[in-house]
């Protein structure tokens, strides 16, 4: 019954890190970390994300610019760009480690102890990961908001607003970190290892007048 639990939870563990991944490497290319419409021009919706700037038409046509200098982004977008890119290399390498420690995969049987190390990583991994990715889309949202609502720019004035990029990065962070949770907390279930048979007991021998061992007389006692 236990068993069969922890292997749920590694299965489960194992979704939602992958889920999360690939979540993360979506929000991090996609150009929509901001929207903003235009009053002038109902017809055009301009779109921000961490490496250029697009623009959606009426009849669908998109057309996209990548920023013009990484130093002229402002801070809060520099520092998203290389966590992003740190968390999906956190996220490929924690699914690596905790899939080569699952109790399903055969490789490393015979050494529970070192699966459990590796699931034990995966988990930490993940989790660095969910936390490298929530903080990035943390930050830019929160500016967003700062911005939204400053009374020294005038009404008229557009506003940026949450893009479809921000829920998506906070469910990615959420889904690796609680994915690397589950998988270091089933851990406890590969230190278990299977208890050794007994040991095969050695017959006693006999010793005859001559002070020599004679199994075959124990072993005809025995069979009598």
């Amino acid at each position: 019954m236990a068993g069969g639990w922890w292997a749920k939870a590694q299965a489960g563990g194992m979704l939602l890190a992958l889920l999360g991944w690939v979540s993360s490497c979506v929000t991090t290319f996609v150009p929509l970390w901001k929207n903003l419409n235009l009053d002038l021009n109902e017809l055009e919706v301009w779109s921000m994300g961490l490496w250029q700037v697009c623009i959606t038409q009426e009849e669908g046509v998109v057309e996209c610019q990548a920023h013009g200098s990484f130093l002229a982004l402002p801070p809060e977008l520099r520092i998203s760009r290389l966590l992003m890119c740190v968390s999906n290399g956190l996220g490929l390498l924690g699914c690596l480690l905790a899939a080569l420690g699952l109790d399903s995969w055969r490789a490393c049987e015979d050494k529970p102890g070192q699966k459990q190390r590796l699931l034990l990583a995966g988990g930490a991994v993940l989790g660095t990961a969910g936390i490298t990715t929530l903080v990035p889309v943390s930050w830019v949202a929160y500016n967003t908001v700062l911005d939204f609502w400053d009374e020294t720019v005038p009404d008229i004035v557009p506003r940026w607003e949450f893009g479809e990029a921000t829920f998506l990065g906070w469910f990615a962070g959420a889904f690796l970190a609680a994915g690397g949770l589950l998988l270091a907390c089933s851990a406890r279930s590969t230190s278990t290892a299977t208890p050794p048979a007994p040991a095969c007991r050695q017959l006693p021998t006999t010793r005859g007048p001559g002070g020599g061992h004679h199994p075959q007389a124990k072993i005809a006692d025995l069979v009598i």
